[in-house]
């Protein structure tokens, strides 16, 4: 049981073990299980958190700015996993992202809000032509 608390799964029983996929997309966390969440780096939170939320399956994941105050090697890192995730096919991704080299290599498609409406939307190979990096710029 004490692992699932852990992973953040204290919602099932403790004989649920820990999806072993979980491990094999953040082998990090195989290595840091015996410490508590509120122990780790920031990355390591991160990969965490998108952990918990992979464990039950969805067949939706929201990410919302996945790389915020983490640092490059960590960005790498997730965005091997979100691309591996969409490449299955078996979930949709709706990634949320203010970093626009993270977000274009990542986008099937894309959609740029202002205020609450919509100014741009296309597919995420046609981001650079389209100029959407202006855009989003702060």
């Amino acid at each position: 049981m004490e692992e699932n608390l852990r992973m953040g799964l204290a919602y099932k029983s403790g004989s649920t073990p820990i999806p072993s996929e979980l491990f094999e997309l953040f082998p990090v966390l195989k290595q840091m299980i015996n410490r508590r969440g509120g122990d780790l780096s920031g990355g390591q939170q991160q990969q965490l958190a998108i952990a918990r939320a992979l464990a039950p399956k969805p067949k939706l994941l929201i990410l919302d700015e996945p790389t915020e105050g983490i640092q490059p090697s960590i960005i790498k890192d997730i965005g091997r996993v979100i691309r591996m995730l969409a490449d299955r096919g078996d979930m949709a991704i709706v990634l949320c992202e203010q970093y626009y080299d993270f977000a274009q290599e990542l986008a099937d498609d894309y959609l740029v809000m202002e205020r609450f409406h919509v100014i741009a939307r296309g597919l995420g190979k046609d981001m650079e032509a389209q100029g959407v990096r202006q855009l989003v710029a702060i």
